[in-house]
């Protein structure tokens, strides 16, 4: 076991927001306090711990792709895309799977996406029916919450082995529900709320190390069945100061009925 650092959210009785400029990309910290704390985490690869997918909501995977960069065009998109549908349908027994929205981050000051610090999680509750409206629409969105729907995030590193800032994750069952606050998302156009994680120290943190472009995390961040979401944050770990290289990523956020 190691240690990490992570920005955990600090709970208060004023609304918290992240602000967001025209195009929806830097997020400038308005409310939010955040505080820096150090975390023993447990390396998957190691084989100490397991998870699933069904009663953790997250697994690793081997699964190269065959998409060689990621760059801004997205002429790589419509392919990978693909490959995931039937990732999902492999791996987690999606029916249907829709993607929309795909970010790559590079853990470098210049960099217009960088990883994120703050440990949360992508939707709340009020967050989810939202961005499924906004997605598929009204009545769809009624069809989907009359079966079995979730938001799936697809990561994977780029290029080459991560060598710092890994995305860790809390162990579902090690959470609190008071663990857990809203978090306003304010952009010019629309507004979200995610899920924002306050300082516990039973929490159980875990990652898995050097990995590469040939592996994958799926993680859960809703499920309208109750299937737990996961927390999750880059680490900065101890030692990453010895990278020569930026961290590299692309994470996926898909739309899957089951």
């Amino acid at each position: 076991m190691t240690t990490a650092t992570v920005n955990y959210h600090v709970k208060s009785n004023d609304v918290q927001a992240f602000h967001f400029d025209v195009d929806g990309v830097v997020g400038n910290l308005i409310s939010p306090e955040l505080v820096s704390v150090k975390v023993p985490v447990t390396d998957i690869r190691k084989k100490t711990c397991s998870v699933n997918f069904d009663e953790d909501g997250i697994i690793f995977i081997n699964s190269p792709t065959q998409v060689n960069a990621f760059d801004e065009s997205e002429a790589w998109a419509s392919e990978y895309e693909s490959e995931l549908a039937v990732i999902l349908q492999q791996q987690i027994e999606a029916k249907e799977v829709i993607v929309f929205d795909h970010t790559v981050r590079i853990d470098d000051p210049n960099a217009t996406r960088r990883p994120a610090r703050n440990v949360h999680n992508d939707y709340s509750e009020g967050g989810v029916a939202k961005r499924l409206v906004d997605i598929i629409g009204a009545q769809r969105a009624r069809e989907f919450q009359q079966g079995h729907f979730g938001f799936v995030n697809i990561w994977r590193p780029v290029e080459y082995k991560i060598p710092s800032s890994p995305l860790g994750f809390i162990c579902p069952r090690s959470m609190q529900a008071d663990d857990w606050m809203n978090i306003e998302l304010e952009y010019p156009d629309r507004k979200g709320q995610i899920l924002g994680v306050a300082e516990n120290k039973a929490h159980k943190w875990f990652y898995q190390s050097e990995m590469t472009p040939e592996e994958a995390i799926i993680f859960n961040i809703y499920d309208n069945h109750g299937r737990p979401h996961l927390a999750h944050s880059a680490l900065d770990m101890e030692g990453d100061t010895t990278a020569t290289k930026p961290r590299k990523s692309i994470e996926t956020r898909t739309l899957v009925r089951y």
